[in-house]
């Protein structure tokens, strides 16, 4: 029998190491992140890696997003079969008291000579058997009827509730099923633009990420935030919002420049996108959805033309970035991992929509 033998791997010649990590990286990159496929690129200019790495933050808002819409509905879910659990609960206490009432009945015609079919079947440990058998309770008194039949409804209202409280948690599984799949969604795509990231130099991914020319230091001044000339944005209190709740919403938004933005968070301390507007009208005492996607149906659309201080405005097809415009053609919003909260041009993503909260 011949023999087969492994092709012997020729060293690889000429490169830095930088560039065997980049290929290496950007392979892995594009297998999780795109096609699916594991063919390395080519080495990457600050361009590239630029354009990919605002691909998978975008890829990873959406999923942010998603996930954030899953973690509301099983929220929901749980507290409505906790609900569901509590009203049982009291209703199993109203019905151990009837049934108790109906023990007293039955010890009272014991002793006077015989126990009526009818609390014997009220009195057992089998509902189903009592219900099944609930004709007998009209051979009971008047009195005995109504205690049995008060009985017999509550057994069934019971029912109802223990079915759908399981209802409820075969819902609460799923969202919860939902929410791991959306979680591992954005850490993969995160992570992989933190990789990309990573191989550049300090300089490079200053370039990459625009932090080094507009990112604030946490709470720091508005005029520290607003140093560049195209960046230049209205004082909060000169704003010429259409109430005071929008303004009161964009004097948040400015206090919380420099935040970190962490997907997922809605403050006081870091935010992603749609957070930090959830958490900016809260504070001006207007309760949003917690998605972009939800957010955009919650006022009135205005076109951009009409845009005013405190109007939201939404970007990408998808409808997956939320910032608060501010005045001038700039917003504050929460952009992605590499930058925190800060003031930036409408122009800098592809605008979808705007809405004014009402």
């Amino acid at each position: 029998m011949a023999a087969h033998r492994k092709p012997r791997q020729r060293p690889a010649v000429g490169g830095t190491a930088r560039t065997a990590a980049t290929l290496a990286l950007a392979g892995a990159a594009t297998a999780t992140a795109f096609d699916g496929t594991g063919q390395a690129a080519p080495d990457l200019t600050p361009a590239q890696v630029k354009a990919k790495v605002n691909q998978l933050y975008q890829e990873a808002e959406m999923a942010t997003e998603k996930y954030n819409g899953a973690k509301e509905e099983a929220d929901a879910a749980e507290q409505r079969l906790e609900q569901l659990r509590d009203e049982a609960a009291r209703k199993e206490d109203k019905l151990n008291t009837a049934r108790e009432a109906l023990g007293s009945m039955a010890a009272a015609q014991y002793r006077q000579g015989g126990l009526d079919p009818a609390l014997s079947l009220a009195l057992s440990d089998d509902p189903d058997e009592y219900l099944d058998h609930a004709a007998f309770a009209e051979r009971a008194g008047v009195r005995q009827s109504a205690a049995v039949r008060r009985v017999r409804e509550q057994l069934r209202e019971i029912e109802q509730l223990r079915g759908a409280a399981r209802i409820e948690l075969t819902s609460l599984k799923s969202r919860q099923a939902e929410l791991q799949r959306h979680r591992r969604t954005v850490t993969g795509k995160l992570d992989a633009a933190r990789q990309l990231l990573s191989q550049l130099t300090a300089e490079e991914r200053a370039e990459v990420t625009g932090r080094s020319a507009t990112a604030e230091a946490p709470r720091a001044s508005r005029d520290a935030t607003t140093s560049r000339p195209d960046l230049q944005a209205p004082s909060p209190t000169a704003a010429d919002a259409p109430d005071s709740r929008a303004s009161a919403a964009v004097s948040y938004a400015y206090s919380k420049l420099g935040s970190p933005y962490v997907w997922g968070a809605t403050g006081p301390d870091a935010f992603d996108c749609s957070g930090l507007v959830q958490a900016a009208y809260r504070s001006a005492g207007v309760e949003l959805p917690r998605t972009t996607y939800a957010q955009i149906g919650a006022g009135r659309r205005v076109s951009r033309s009409e845009l005013l201080p405190g109007d939201l405005v939404f970007f990408y097809s998808a409808i997956s970035h939320v910032g608060i415009y501010i005045g001038n053609g700039q917003m504050i919003h929460a952009p992605n991992p590499s930058a925190p909260v800060r003031v930036a041009p409408l122009d800098e993503m592809p605008f979808a929509g705007a809405t004014r909260v009402v």
